[in-house]
């Protein structure tokens, strides 16, 4: 156990958390500059937001139907092609002379998400040392901070200073740095040969329908809070917009600093933490009730938020991609698909909540969405 303490993180894992840098850059920054984009093509904020949503549905259906063929291809060759795609769509998206071919571009940009994605998270488990498996997914998953805490800073700062255009060409530069990063490194491609498993089919994998049920339950909780949490502090706390920066920044920094305890996953295992993790989240999202009337509690709770969410998602990533390794790409995709579902239904579904009650309430039902995570986490598969 004190040699796999030991064993360094593969310097591979800091090229995949780029490729996640890259992947949340364009999935974050539509929201902080969408004011600009509508301005320029004379529209409502609403109708640019069309492209967030038909991106979430794009990488949802993608992870669906074509992340299965990762076993088959091999996770390094599908991550070149999405990153490929990802890299023209941005430039797609830059270009876009009207809003509607903006959608477009997104829903191309959400075709390689859903490729990518599963791609980056198999790969992860792939090239993890036995014992520093926690750490290793915990580092790529620090890519979502990167993309948080920069992307969705410096986007806003980017429209500001030089154009909207400006932020998708420089995330199509950084799409297109990582795939040569990919392409010069040493990655290796595990493929399974026959047929790539239908996802029905991958429901069939013990022990995998519990996980996508407290997937499901997680990730519905954090978009349907995150979602209103911008115009909680905004409206209803009388904040400046640029207040969301600070949140940002919490929520990042949290989530980060996760990282430094990964460790203890790995020495308790993923199994034992993650109901526990879940009930960590669900006693977050009842403080962040308690505390809804005060912007620096608030702040402080979205830091907690943050680092309590990063356990979360790491045991999740964990124990899916530990079920079947040479069905882990299917597993991955289908993760990925519940997970922009989620999306969806957490947005639509808390708006009329947050609308008519107010954003306590919202964090009081993601509380309750968690204790449904934490007793499928802990359900038992014969």
């Amino acid at each position: 156990m004190a040699a796999n303490a030991r064993t360094p993180i593969p310097a591979l894992a800091y090229l995949l958390t780029g490729c996640i840098a890259v992947i949340g850059s364009n999935s974050l920054v539509l929201g902080p500059i969408a004011p600009a984009v509508a301005a320029s093509f004379a529209t409502s904020v609403p109708v640019v937001m069309i492209a967030a949503a038909v991106f979430g549905l794009g990488t949802s259906a993608s992870a669906l139907f074509l992340a299965r063929y990762i076993d088959r291809v091999g996770a390094r060759r599908m991550l070149q092609g999405a990153l490929l795609l990802l890299a023209i769509a941005l430039v797609a998206s830059a270009a876009a002379p009207t809003v509607m071919m903006l959608v477009a571009a997104q829903l191309l940009a959400g075709i390689a998400a859903g490729i990518a994605m599963p791609a980056i998270y198999a790969s992860s488990a792939a090239i993890a040392p036995p014992g520093r498996e926690s750490g290793t997914i915990g580092v790529v998953l620090t890519g979502w901070t990167l993309s948080m805490v920069a992307g969705v800073s410096l986007s806003a700062v980017l429209a500001d200073l030089v154009h909207w255009r400006a932020v998708f060409a420089a995330v199509a530069l950084l799409a297109t740095l990582a795939l040569a990063g990919l392409t010069l490194s040493s990655l290796s491609d595990a493929r399974k040969s026959g047929p790539a498993p239908t996802p029905l089919e991958a429901l069939g994998i013990p022990g995998i329908v519990p996980l996508l049920v407290a997937c499901a339950a997680f990730m519905t909780a954090f978009y349907g809070v995150y979602g209103y949490l911008g115009d909680h502090l905004h409206s209803g706390l009388g904040r400046p917009v640029s207040a969301n920066g600070w949140a940002a920044l919490a929520y990042g920094i949290g989530f980060g600093t996760a990282a430094l305890l990964d460790g203890v996953i790995d020495r308790l295992g993923a199994r034992r933490v993650m109901p526990f993790a879940y009930l960590l989240v669900a006693v977050v999202y009842v403080a962040m009730a308690a505390t809804s009337g005060s912007f620096g509690l608030t702040i402080a709770m979205v830091a907690i938020w943050g680092l309590a969410n990063h356990f979360g998602l790491n045991v999740l990533v964990m124990r899916l991609s530990a079920l079947d390794p040479s069905r882990r790409g299917t597993i991955m995709g289908l993760n990925s698909a519940v997970t922009y579902l989620a999306v969806f239904v957490g947005t639509t579904g808390f708006g009329p909540l947050y609308s008519s009650f107010g954003f306590a309430t919202c964090a009081t039902v993601a509380a309750l969405l968690m204790l449904v995570a934490a007793s499928a986490a802990a359900w038992r598969t014969r």
